[in-house]
């Protein structure tokens, strides 16, 4: 199986560790590829829209986002992490994100994403970890995964894992070494589960594009959709 993880900050603290913890029990068994931000996705979206309106290839950090896609989309699994910063998900996972606008449900989502898993890790030291997670969850969603674990930890004691009472530091490790576990007995050889709420959400936006198509029928996105069968008795979880 493949696994393609998104780390949202470059420190080796304690957001890696858990991810290194939770990757354990594929090490050996799994193809791993990993990217680091801001490193592999250095410069924020300009809003120029050229993804969305010609194609992802006129991107002007195309050389940076186009590889790590790639790597989405061959995954059998995906992992993001990030610490909390001011209650949200850092500036480089949220530029990563950005990048992608052209990939949501109602521009050219990937078909291959509704079939995927996705697994999200988040840490704070009082507060935060949840949103953090959601500012993940809301981009996955709207690609059109639907299988997305979230796990979330609140330190309470320091930010050094180092500093951590020794307890504490078992018990996430120990979690998500579990975790880990559980998600290496998946047979991946099946996609995931499209559910309820992703299937209202692709259609409700089929919708929006077969009125919107009559007024432009040439645009990037109704081409897109179009030449997928969507708006016809395709569907992607099909």
């Amino acid at each position: 199986m493949k696994i393609t993880v998104i780390n949202g900050t470059e420190k080796h603290g304690v957001t890696w560790r858990l991810k290194e913890s939770f990757l354990e029990p594929f090490r050996g068994t799994a193809e791993i590829t990993e990217f680091v931000l801001p490193r592999d996705c250095p410069n924020p979206c300009s809003g120029c829209a050229a993804c969305c309106t010609v194609g992802e290839a006129r991107c002007k950090d195309a050389a940076y986002v186009q590889p790590i896609e790639q790597a989405l989309l061959a995954a059998d699994l995906l992992v993001f992490t990030s610490p909390a910063y001011v209650f949200h998900a850092t500036g480089a996972m949220k530029t990563l994100l950005d990048h992608f606008a052209y990939r949501w449900m109602p521009h050219r989502p990937a078909g291959e994403m509704f079939g995927k898993r996705a697994v999200i890790l988040t840490q704070c030291l009082g507060a935060g970890a949840k949103s953090a997670a959601k500012d993940i969850a809301d981009s996955l969603s709207w690609w059109g995964v639907s299988d997305i674990r979230i796990r979330s930890f609140r330190l309470l004691a320091d930010i050094l894992w180092d500093k951590l009472p020794e307890k504490k530091r078992a018990a996430m490790t120990r979690s998500m070494r579990r975790l880990g576990e559980r998600m290496l007995r998946i047979d991946y050889g099946r996609p995931a589960r499209t559910r309820l709420a992703a299937k209202a959400r692709f259609l409700a936006v089929r919708m929006l594009h077969k009125r919107i198509g009559k007024d432009h029928p040439d645009s990037r996105d109704e081409q897109y959709w179009q030449e997928s069968g969507w708006l016809g008795t395709a569907r992607p979880w099909k």
